[in-house]
């Protein structure tokens, strides 16, 4: 069985003792025990697992960005979407991410690829899957985390008003698809990826030019909203 979080806010406790009580999540922690038996080193850092649901509280969230997979890689991953530790690499999606934020609101690129101040805000840098095998991507999938996950998104959609989903790329669109757009805001781009990140389609831009951040912003500010300081720490570098 997986254990509920310590440290969770009442309305995230509420929903996740809903759904841990529920039999996919049960073979979920099965599976993840079998990992566990089988010697498989899984990231994150079993302490970090839930750290998208922690930093954020239900009552805060205004935000949601959706992410796939943890990193895979030994000290990235600590349960943020697009996050990694301090003193990590900054991954190439995390780099797109950035130049955008510095075209868009002229916000310095930073040395860290932490994003831990945005969940502090309210924005819920949430992966699809909560866990991943060491340098096996997708290791995890359909495993349990993206119907757990996608309650989450499910739960934000149904209690909340006025959230921004910044939906990044073709798995992204398809996670936010049920969202209710008359109470919610779904700003679509492709993925930040260096592969993707200037294709546009018929139904979303280019993430390179996008302005999704300042596009957050003034929706939150519209609906009487604090916007999101989506500056992450006084040192920089151009990249």
């Amino acid at each position: 069985m997986i254990a509920l979080p310590k440290k969770l806010d009442p309305k995230w406790k509420k929903h996740f003792k809903k759904e841990f009580a529920k039999d996919y999540m049960q073979s979920l922690g099965q599976f993840l025990q079998e990992e566990q038996a089988a010697g498989q080193v899984v990231f994150p850092e079993s302490q970090y697992c839930y750290n998208a649901f922690q930093s954020a509280t239900f009552d805060s969230v205004k935000v949601v960005i959706v992410g796939q997979d943890p990193y895979h890689g030994k000290g990235q991953a600590h349960g943020l979407s697009f996050s990694v530790e301090e003193g990590v690499k900054i991954p190439p999606s995390l780099r797109n991410i950035y130049k955008e934020l510095n075209r868009d609101l002229n916000i310095d690129i930073p040395v860290s690829g932490n994003l831990q101040d945005w969940a502090n805000q309210g924005v819920l840098l949430l992966n699809s899957c909560l866990t991943v095998r060491e340098a096996q991507a997708g290791s995890h999938s359909k495993k349990g985390w993206e119907t757990f996950t996608n309650s989450c998104i499910e739960y934000i959609n149904q209690e909340k008003t006025n959230v921004v989903f910044l939906a990044w790329g073709k798995f992204a669109h398809g996670v936010c698809e049920k969202i209710d757009t008359n109470k919610h805001c779904v700003i679509k781009t492709s993925h930040p990826s260096p592969l993707g990140a200037s294709k546009h389609g018929q139904d979303f831009v280019a993430f390179n030019g996008s302005g999704c951040f300042s596009k957050a912003n003034e929706y939150l500010v519209s609906h009487h909203l604090t916007e999101i300081d989506w500056n992450l720490h006084p040192n920089f570098q151009l990249l």
